[in-house]
């Protein structure tokens, strides 16, 4: 069975990653093809999800690696936008635990400069679902854009979202004010629990997610790292553990989380619509694969999700 055809819009960025310096008073850098919405896409694709990326991709030093990247894992490049603008840098410094703290080089570049007449081309007829998220949805001028392409295409497809609140590059008042219109047009919502906490400052899972609901979005997945993840479908809850594994970092596993959940949606044959045949079993066994995926993903460097093949490996032996 040909599994439907997901959309992913959004961002490609550099990560930058400091290495030990070969000499005093130079830092030395190791750069990586990442950006949430690519991740996704190189996930979904390595899945074996037809996977579709609308992203402007400039034709610098980094925006080669993040094609050559992307057209190695299978994703479909046939809608993106040659950008006249830089790639988006950003330098990652990672703590004892494998944790990423970010600095962003995004002033001007290629990723946010999104037009109506861009996406005006982008067909998404065959499109079950898109995904969207991230700096792409709140970064102007392409921001309004965005949002508004989504609008449009949810008239046939499922729509997800996950915001992936970057607080140092875009305030996260800028998400608030927004997210009650994202909820009203989305299907999915996939946030962690550190988005939550600066989206609804206080609220527990279970608050949020009712507050979410209220807004219009049918299904809400809070990723909680090595805790696993919540699931609510419309007010109706399950919790999927993380499976034990190995963490070299966690970079990416949010984003693989989320390809491995409409993957999964997508083999059930639930997308192309509002979920209305969605039931909580299926969500659980959903959040479980996603899991899955996500853990093969910190099991090795940076953000590179597992292919398809991988998955009937032993976690621990599963290598880049």
């Amino acid at each position: 069975m040909r599994l439907p055809q997901i959309t992913v819009l959004g961002e490609c960025v550099a990560d930058a990653f400091t290495v030990p310096a070969p000499a005093p008073g130079e830092l030395a850098l190791r750069v990586l093809p990442g950006g949430g919405p690519a991740n996704t896409a190189v996930a979904l694709a390595r899945l074996g999800t037809p996977a579709r990326l609308l992203a402007r991709l400039s034709d610098d030093v980094f925006g080669r690696l993040f094609r050559a990247r992307l057209e190695a894992s299978g994703v479909d490049l046939s809608r993106a936008v040659r950008a006249g603008e830089p790639s988006t840098l950003a330098v990652a410094e990672l703590d004892a635990a494998g944790q990423a703290a970010y600095s962003f080089h995004a002033r001007g570049t290629a990723d946010w400069q999104w037009t109506a007449d861009e996406l005006s081309t982008a067909d998404i007829a065959s499109t079950a679902c898109l995904h969207s998220g991230s700096l792409a949805l709140v970064s102007e001028p392409g921001g309004r854009v965005v949002e508004e392409f989504l609008a449009r295409a949810s008239a046939t497809a499922t729509i997800s979202l996950d915001p992936n609140v970057r607080p140092l590059l875009v305030a996260p008042e800028v998400y608030r004010e927004r997210l009650p219109r994202w909820c009203a047009l989305a299907d999915i919502l996939r946030v962690s629990e550190d988005d939550l906490a600066l989206l609804l400052p206080g609220h527990t899972v279970e608050r949020a997610c009712d507050a979410w609901h209220s807004a219009g979005v049918r299904l809400v997945v809070v990723t909680l790292g090595g805790r696993g993840a919540t699931a609510s479908l419309d007010g109706e809850r399950v919790t999927v553990p993380a499976p034990p594994i190995a963490v070299v970092d966690t970079v990416g596993a949010g984003d693989s989380f989320t390809a491995g959940l409409l993957h999964h949606l997508g083999g059930m044959g639930v997308l192309g619509g509002r979920l209305t045949d969605l039931r909580i079993d299926d969500v659980a066994d959903a959040c479980a694969f996603a899991a899955r995926v996500a853990a093969l993903t910190c099991s090795v460097s940076g953000p590179n999700p597992p292919w398809q093949r991988e998955l009937r490996q032993p976690a621990a032996s599963v290598g880049p």
